[in-house]
């Protein structure tokens, strides 16, 4: 059967991440102050989810379904999961992790390089090198102003000089 919607704009979501979710929440709220600083939530969730079943949903009606399943035959499990996760974590405060990205993520990331990038670049070119995003229309629009400018006088010198030329002395058009 066909849909007037593509099937991209359709989502499937798991439900376990919501319910890990919250028990973090839950569970970190009672922790010391000076632990709950060192505790990456998205580390503990991934420690949760990779030890409890996947429950997808598709549509609103499943995802109550499977939410109100979660809750009744794996609270307990995600209760141990979150607790043991919380333990691993806090053994390794030292350990340090370059975190995923989304790939939109990514890609803003790699746009917001190749735009620092650019404006290096551009301010080796300019007499004042202290060039920021704040600032970079009021230090290059003089600069632009005043090269159209003499472009302009340029182009006009080249017309006066057009007419008054020589060439046209000896030339069988002339009148």
């Amino acid at each position: 059967m066909k849909n007037s919607q593509s099937e991209n704009d359709y989502i499937h979501r798991n439900v376990m991440e919501l319910l890990v979710a919250d028990e973090i929440e839950r569970q970190i709220v009672r922790l010391p102050s000076n632990i709950k600083k060192f505790i990456n939530p998205i580390e503990v969730a991934t420690y949760a989810l990779n030890r409890l079943p996947a429950l997808y949903a598709s549509s609103q009606q499943g995802f109550n379904k499977q939410k109100l399943k979660g809750r009744s035959e794996h609270s307990v499990k995600i209760t141990q999961e979150v607790r043991k996760g919380l333990a691993a974590v806090q053994q390794d405060l030292l350990r340090s992790s370059t975190p995923l990205l989304s790939e939109n993520e990514s890609e803003i990331d790699k746009s917001i390089k190749e735009a620092k990038a650019a404006l290096q670049e551009l301010a080796d070119y300019l007499p004042e090198k202290d060039l920021t995003w704040k600032n970079v229309v009021r230090l290059v629009k003089p600069i632009l102003a005043e090269l159209k400018e003499q472009d302009s006088e340029i182009v006009n010198t080249q017309k006066v000089k057009a007419r008054n030329s020589n060439l046209w002395e000896d030339s069988v058009h002339k009148k």
